[in-house]
């Protein structure tokens, strides 16, 4: 149910009125004829091989204002990549994949690496950067949006919600971030829930005052990978290529966009995509390192401000992130029982617990000038003053693989 509140310091666009989809998409055909949409799905083959995509392309498919869509595939061998082209040969648009782990692909991956200009490991960073870089050759689109493969509740009046902050010149956002409820019988986003929310918190109460976490404390679902941008951001920004990636990417918004430029807007009353495993016991997988590369980016960008940590920070941080995490628990079983929704305690605190070691972990790398875990990829700018004929080395490997 949509509200009215304006919270912090960055616009929030409400879903005030339902089954508007196509005054919004009229629109957005009148507005893309001034700024094209390029419209960007990072996505594993076994992503392209579960139910919901057929869901997503065939609302995708009814859609008139995107100029082009680029499948950035990971993992996928020869026939698996043919096969997801033959699912995108009936689009009304210009459908591009880049295969990742492509011949043509890899062989820009390693030039990338004998320059010193690493786009990191295999992962959704990488996927939205190159993808990003591709959108930039191509010179046909100004506006980049960007949503996961695997949103089971997907409609197509979550992108023309999500484009049209950006798209609309009367508007002028450069940037937008997609936020919404995640409920099913029980609440969702343990990451963002139980572990960002407190932990901006806390590093407000540690460090004191400080417009970024302020900024970042705006935001109502910081981790959602929905949003939109001018295309023009995507030369300058740097993003990380682990799990930092959301975080890092409000990081570089901050840094090279006027707040009044910025906006969040609801796409959706409630929204639902697979589940990560807590995986309590492994720092190297699941939401675990989810949340240790988020804290890795946090303790990075801040510090990058010139904000000096205080002696005996990490105990203190710790201590107090747990206290308000506990809080935390607290006021969203309350919030589960109004609504009727199940509610795990055990598992709750057991999150909360394993999230308390992860910043530990952070911290100590962070301490020990080893905080690199989630390191920035370089920005298009510096990619393409180093190798000048880059975005056309991509273009045309891009264009050999869907020929």
């Amino acid at each position: 149910m949509a509200d009215i509140f304006q919270n912090g310091e960055i616009s929030t666009l409400h879903r005030l009125r339902k089954g508007d989809t196509e005054r919004l998409e009229g629109e957005l055909e009148m507005f893309s004829r001034i700024r094209p949409i390029a419209l960007v799905i990072p996505a594993l083959f076994i992503d392209l091989k579960a139910k919901p995509i057929n869901h997503i392309l065939s609302q995708i498919s009814k859609v008139r204002y995107l100029n082009e869509i680029i499948i950035s595939l990971g993992k996928a061998n020869k026939d698996e990549f043919r096969e997801i082209k033959s699912l995108l040969s009936s689009f009304n648009v210009p459908a591009s994949i880049i295969w990742n782990d492509g011949e043509n692909i890899r062989e820009l991956y390693h030039m990338l690496d004998k320059e010193k200009l690493s786009a990191g490991e295999d992962g959704k960073g990488r996927s939205a950067w190159i993808s990003y870089g591709y959108v930039l050759s191509t010179k046909s689109s100004q506006v980049i949006v960007l949503h996961d493969s695997d949103i089971v509740t997907y409609d197509r009046e979550m992108l023309a919600r999500l484009c049209y902050p950006v798209a609309n010149p009367n508007l002028n956002y450069e940037f937008c971030k997609g936020y919404y409820a995640r409920v099913t019988d029980r609440l969702h986003g343990r990451v963002t829930r139980l572990f960002v929310f407190p932990l901006i918190r806390a590093l407000k109460k540690v460090l004191g005052g400080n417009a970024f976490l302020d900024y970042l404390d705006s935001f109502r679902y910081i981790l959602a990978g929905e949003f939109s941008m001018r295309a023009d951001l995507a030369r300058i920004n740097r993003i990380p290529s682990g799990w930092g990636l959301e975080v890092g990417m409000l990081s570089e918004i901050y840094r090279n966009c006027s707040l009044k430029r910025v906006c969040q807007v609801e796409i959706a009353d409630n929204y639902e995509h697979k589940h990560q495993p807590l995986a309590e016991d492994n720092p190297e997988t699941g939401l675990n390192k989810m949340a240790i590369d988020i804290a890795k980016t946090l303790f990075n960008t801040i510090a990058s401000m010139g904000l000096t940590f205080p002696p005996r920070w990490v105990h203190t941080l710790k201590a107090t992130y747990l206290r308000i995490a506990q809080d935390y628990i607290a006021i969203y079983h309350r919030d589960s029982e109004i609504n009727g929704l199940f509610f795990d305690r055990h598992e709750e605190t057991l999150a909360v617990e394993t999230f308390v070691k992860g910043l530990g972990i952070a911290s100590e790398e962070f301490e020990t000038n080893n905080f690199w875990g989630s390191p920035h990829i370089p920005n298009w700018n510096r990619v393409v003053s180093a190798i000048p004929n880059f975005f056309d080395l991509l273009k045309e490997a891009v264009e050999r693989d869907n020929s």
